[in-house]
């Protein structure tokens, strides 16, 4: 894409941009369907004005705002020429990621494309990547550390991004085996209540791990795998004892742990593993009057080399764009007037 450079016009504080969209990008992956894509840019700059005439593109409007649809224009041609394609979602996401960098609430050294052309895993027809630049620094993280945090609402995509670093992990021969595992406590539920074996009451609670295993793997090969125990899905209680070598482990909803739980998972870890522990501190389920071990284990290993925190937010929900408002909903409710929410009935 060439670009012209930025004039003023008449008006005091206005600027003009003008782009010109290479031949080899038809118009559609830069509009989107319909015009979709800018209608999305068009609602995120409401005060500038964006004209559309054959592959040039114009914009006028507030020198800053110009600037920032200039750089916007600029990252979506990066992802194109990737060959991915740009969603309503992506240029939300940059819009979002650029207005953060230019207030100063970013640190900058990461760019749109950089976040959302960031392979993880192909598997079966689509790539599993980053698509928020918290999520991004997740996954540079696990890739830099042993034992990683990852912190954050429901939707933020913690587990799925890890699930999808261990396949790798073990599609390059990092890792030897995949080991999943979560405390045995339900919402509302305890296990012994529910009828059939104990392993017919254990997988109902382990289906979301199988869930996201048949979506990077090809599901005939699971069970193979997992009779040969290159992957293991299991409660947290049957990692007890034991030493895990060469493995990628991933404990799940760990704000069900209980501090003791925390400190044996943990001390499991053997040469040649990684760690990667999710949770969501603000959905606790644990009964009343223990302390989840994952609120703990912030103070506890805050600081200490080769472990890594990292914090997602309802900023990086990437299910339907209502849950994400639903957990902002929920964090103010349990903010204001002193309310604290499920936590403040179990002893927290």
């Amino acid at each position: 894409m060439t670009q012209t450079p930025t004039a003023q016009t008449s008006a005091p504080g206005q600027a003009r941009a003008h782009f010109t969209v290479p031949a080899k990008h038809p118009m559609v992956t830069v509009l989107g369907s319909g015009d979709a894509l800018l209608r999305v840019i068009e609602t995120a700059f409401p005060a500038a004005d964006i004209h559309v005439r054959g592959n040039e593109v114009s914009a006028v409007g507030d020198a800053t705002e110009v600037a920032l649809i200039q750089r916007l224009f600029d990252e979506m041609m990066l992802v194109l020429r990737t060959g991915q394609p740009m969603t309503e979602d992506a240029v939300e996401r940059s819009i979002a990621m650029l207005r953060a960098t230019e207030s100063g609430e970013g640190d900058g050294q990461e760019t749109p494309a950089e976040v959302l052309t960031q392979n993880i895993l192909s598997s079966r027809g689509r790539t599993i990547r980053p698509k928020t630049l918290n999520q991004k620094r997740y996954v540079d993280a696990i890739d830099k550390h042993t034992i990683v945090f990852g912190i954050g609402p429901a939707g933020t995509g913690k587990t799925y991004l890890a699930m999808a670093k261990a396949v790798q992990a073990l599609q390059s021969k990092q890792v030897n085996r995949i080991i999943l595992t979560r405390p045995a406590v339900e919402a509302g539920e305890r296990l012994g209540f529910l009828p059939g074996t104990l392993y017919e009451k254990i997988d109902p609670y382990l289906r979301p791990l199988y869930d996201a295993l048949h979506d990077m793997l090809d599901p005939d090969s699971i069970p193979r795998l997992m009779a040969a125990g290159t992957i293991e899905v299991a409660p947290l209680a049957y990692m007890r004892g034991r030493t895990l070598n060469d493995a990628f482990i991933i404990l799940d909803e760990a704000q069900n742990t209980s501090a003791e739980q925390m400190k044996m998972f943990l001390t499991r870890l053997g040469f040649d593993s990684k760690i990667v522990i999710t949770g969501d501190i603000t959905q606790v389920d644990l009964p009343n009057g223990t302390k989840s071990g994952l609120r703990q284990v912030q103070e506890i290993l805050d600081g200490v080399e080769d472990v890594h925190f990292s914090k997602l937010t309802s900023q990086d929900v990437v299910r339907h764009k209502l849950v994400g408002r639903i957990v902002d909903a929920y964090e103010k409710y349990d903010s204001r007037d002193g309310h604290r929410g499920r936590d403040s009935h179990n002893g927290k």
